[in-house]
């Protein structure tokens, strides 16, 4: 079992609850090897990783093991562009052509960089069939979006952008700043906040990386977001997830190749107290150890509702969306407070932020477990804080 690795770290005597919530993750609900870390005001009070990061279960899961979060990389790159909205450097309401002049075609001459961020632009895919490797050239994605016409009208809806996201914003990114979107992260946020988070992972850090074990099929009657996708070969959810079929391949994330490219909606590798850190500056203000992200002001965007609803790609439940990160609804929240922003990944990695109690939560893992929003695991970490907060 993955509890023959003990549980490491340190943990506040107030949080012991998280704590124990970690070592039944590990004995009860399937987890493999997993980190969690919490900030309360800029201070960790919750740092704990345990498990195994690996399949046969022969290498303990470290201090410093990295690892693959799917979309948890979403809230990294939409605090990239918060920072240069904070900044006055990108205006969201404005035209992503007046940045990028090619994306003027197709009908979106006058679609705002807002609708990127809030999965309003309708174009969670691309409809021309894609080289399997497509998703590794940064140029080839982004021309594809340049010239693909949106799904629906812009604005009208949203639906999860679940990789174009990356590419859309990050370009306009690299367009406004001369660098590309890892780079920025690196530069801008990583380094200056001591993060190890990565958006394009040099080969230097793999010996750390526990690889990614893929979900269990769907019980039957469960939703199967694959499968409903592949009934409609014209639709947003085929073009989302099926072209290229990449993600239905288990051992991709695996693969140096994912690991190098810049796929800023998917292929983040981080710990989770990284994550921690991160948010946790944001929720306090966006300023730690005399490094400011983000001004005060600011921080409202990031948890102002532009969509909410029926999402157009996730089998039509329901979604809701800040500009770039997702936000609380009834029944699935990121903790208590209304106001916390974050992401989660598939699989059960997740990230937030709550600014009303100054809290920044990271949780990482390596066995994906099925489920589209938020994950029992992480929960159990999560509501074991709050209950002693």
């Amino acid at each position: 079992m993955a509890s023959d690795f003990k549980v490491e770290g340190e943990c506040d005597k107030r949080f012991e609850g998280v704590r124990k919530a970690f070592a039944e993750n590990l004995e009860k609900r399937g987890e493999l090897g997993a980190a969690c870390s919490i900030v309360l005001d800029g201070k960790a009070v919750v740092d704990l990783w345990g498990g195994a990061a690996d399949k046969a279960k022969t290498k303990p899961w470290q201090r410093d093991t990295l690892v693959n979060v799917y979309s948890t990389t979403k809230g990294l790159t939409a605090t990239c562009a918060h920072r240069l909205i904070d900044q006055g450097k990108l205006d969201p309401d404005e035209p992503v052509s007046k940045y990028w002049p090619e994306f003027a075609q197709a009908k979106k001459k006058d679609l705002p960089v807002r609708y990127l961020l809030s999965h309003r632009a309708g174009l969670p895919g691309v409809s021309k069939k894609l080289a399997d490797d497509a998703m590794y050239n940064w140029d080839v994605m982004t021309a594809a979006l340049a010239e693909q016409e949106p799904f629906w009208q812009p604005g009208t809806r949203h639906g999860y952008h679940a990789i174009t996201i990356g590419w859309l914003v990050g370009e306009v990114i690299r367009r406004v700043t001369g660098k590309c979107l890892g780079t920025y992260f690196r530069t801008e946020i990583a380094e200056p906040l001591g993060l190890d988070t990565h958006i394009g992972l040099d080969a230097k850090h793999d010996a750390r990386v526990s690889d990614i074990l893929p979900s269990p099929p769907p019980e039957p009657g469960m939703p199967n977001l694959l499968e409903e996708a592949q009934k409609d070969p014209k639709g947003p959810s085929y073009a989302a997830f099926m072209n290229p079929p990449i993600l239905t391949k288990p051992n991709v994330p695996n693969t140096r190749a994912w690991r190098a490219a810049e796929i800023g909606g998917a292929n983040g590798h981080t710990t989770a107290r990284s994550l921690a850190k991160m948010y946790g500056t944001l929720a306090r203000g966006g300023e730690v150890d005399g490094y400011r992200v983000l001004r005060p002001e600011s921080l409202e965007r990031c948890f102002t509702e532009q969509s909410f609803g029926p999402d157009q790609v996730l089998m039509g439940m329901n979604t809701r969306f800040s500009m770039g990160y997702m936000l609380s609804q009834p029944g699935v929240g990121f903790g208590p407070n209304i106001k916390a922003f974050g992401h989660p990944g598939a699989g059960g990695s997740l990230g937030f932020a709550d600014p009303i109690k100054k809290v920044g939560f990271g949780y990482v893992m390596n066995q994906m477990a099925n489920g589209l929003l938020i994950d029992a695991r992480a929960q159990a970490l999560f509501d074991a804080f709050y209950a002693a907060l």
